[in-house]
């Protein structure tokens, strides 16, 4: 073979052996099944099914609010990230006289007045992303009591700094975050989950760093007892579930119930399961059961098995994800048999949409502003964000009263637990004396509420207390 020969083939055989290398790196890179990391960062993550801030932590370096920002609120949170404090306090100080409302603006304008000086931080867990109305009720009850403490003389002087986070009521997000929160050995106390499923998550990671949660809202039995790191203000299902079966043996003078429920929710499985035992223990049965969560849950079929069954109460006991269903339950339903219902269906959704329907329908509540209109928390509320408040407010305004106080007698991790837990522990909140039992539960009632026709309201329809 001559050497001209040699070289050609050569050539041909490199090229070959390149094309299969490359054809190798290419299906290894580009194949559905690969994951391609960042090898540089390790602390680069994989993105989870929820979507999560890339900084989901903020103490006024970034908004957590969902929708567009006015301009002033925009520059503002600008003005604090870059720490142009006195830039930053004019901006908000402005927003805020346009929108009085928004509780996000109030702990960052709060948050931007302590400046440099020392400080004491706490953070508030929000589901924003899948609930922003409910997570602006809890922002507003912990705006509220920050803003009480540092203009009346601080924690002992110091003043208390707030950051917020967004865990969009993802179990994952939420461990997560709590994570990042144990890590910042500057925050004393957290003020959430939202949902009791988030909660019971979360709350493993919070007791493993010695960080105490509080939660205004999380209900279920589950957390009884589950965490000495675990506390909330709101009553657990146990309370609201025998305040409604008694209101059904005793004003309705019924014995049969149907209950309509979210079996992928620990909250609304735990305040079911105590609704059935109320009730049975009353001499009562409920005698159908239906999973609103279920893909081929038909209202209409629904509503005709239970009156079929001899139901004579239709009990809702829906979740933010199910609150649709339930209320389709209210359509059909047509006020034909009394409803009762959970406190996840006191929303102002509940009045929109059932309307009509839901007139009569008994909600039980930890707390309304009417039931005591005089107290000074309903007044100075009333004052601040210019309308009234709701029960979610009232119980995050107290969670964060109780870590205020925790803070003022012991401003350590370890502290703040031992201070919450111990017996001789209260201290005064929007809804009462806050003390709290072994099981870091409330010993606390509810209220009962009823939807009535109100044509001063919005939606031409109002929740108004049950008279005791």
């Amino acid at each position: 073979m001559s050497q001209k020969n040699e070289t050609t083939v050569l050539v041909l055989t490199l090229l070959i052996m390149l094309g299969i290398v490359g054809l190798g790196v290419w299906w290894f890179l580009l194949r559905p099944d690969t994951k391609i990391g960042n090898f540089n960062n390790p602390n680069t993550q994989s993105p989870s099914n929820n979507q999560s801030l890339p900084n989901p932590i903020s103490f006024g370096e970034q908004a957590i609010t969902t929708g567009d920002l006015a301009s002033t609120k925009r520059t503002g949170i600008e003005a604090l990230a870059a720490k142009k404090y006195d830039q930053a306090i004019a901006n908000l100080e402005a927003t805020l006289r346009t929108n009085k409302n928004d509780p996000e603006t109030l702990i960052f304008l709060n948050n931007a007045r302590i400046k440099d000086q020392k400080s004491y931080a706490i953070a508030v867990s929000v589901p924003m992303g899948s609930d922003p109305n409910g997570s602006l009720e809890i922002l507003r009850g912990v705006a509220q009591a920050q803003n009480e403490i540092n203009q009346a003389g601080k924690i002992n002087g110091v003043a208390l700094k707030v950051a917020i986070t967004n865990d969009n009521n993802s179990p994952e997000i939420a461990q997560q975050i709590a994570t990042q929160l144990v890590n910042n050995q500057n925050v004393l106390g957290v003020v959430g989950p939202f949902s009791s499923d988030v909660t019971l998550a979360a709350g493993t990671v919070y007791q493993s760093g010695q960080l105490v949660a509080i939660s205004p809202t999380s209900t279920s039995v589950k957390l009884s007892g589950f965490s000495p790191y675990v506390f909330r203000t709101v009553p657990s299902d146990y309370v609201a579930a025998r305040a409604l079966a008694n209101y059904m043996e005793t004003k309705l003078q019924q014995k049969n119930a149907a209950v309509f429920f979210n079996s992928q929710s620990a909250y609304s499985q735990s305040l079911k399961a105590e609704f059935v035992s109320a009730v049975s223990l009353a001499g009562g049965q409920v005698s159908s059961e239906f999973d609103l969560s279920k893909a081929d849950f038909r209202a209409v079929k629904s509503v005709e098995q239970a009156t079929q069954r001899g139901a004579k109460v239709l009990m809702l006991v829906s979740t933010t994800e199910t609150l649709d269903r339930a209320l389709q339950v209210v359509q059909v339903n047509r006020k034909q048999l009394p409803l009762l219902a959970g406190d996840d269906t006191y929303s102002p959704k509940t009045l929109e949409v059932g309307g009509e329907a839901a007139v009569g329908m008994v909600v039980a509540v930890p707390w309304h502003i009417d039931a005591n209109p005089q107290a000074s928390f309903a007044r100075q509320s009333k004052q601040l964000w210019g309308a009234k408040v709701n029960w979610r407010t009232a119980l995050a305004y107290d969670a964060t009263q109780a870590l205020i106080s925790a803070i003022e007698r012991n401003p350590t991790r370890t502290g703040v637990q031992q201070t919450l837990a111990s017996s001789e522990f209260s201290t005064q909140g929007a809804s009462g004396t806050v003390q709290f039992l072994p099981s870091g539960d409330r010993n606390a009632t509810v209220q009962l509420v009823k939807i009535v026709p109100n044509q001063e309201a919005e939606s031409g329809y109002d929740f108004v207390p049950v008279p005791r």
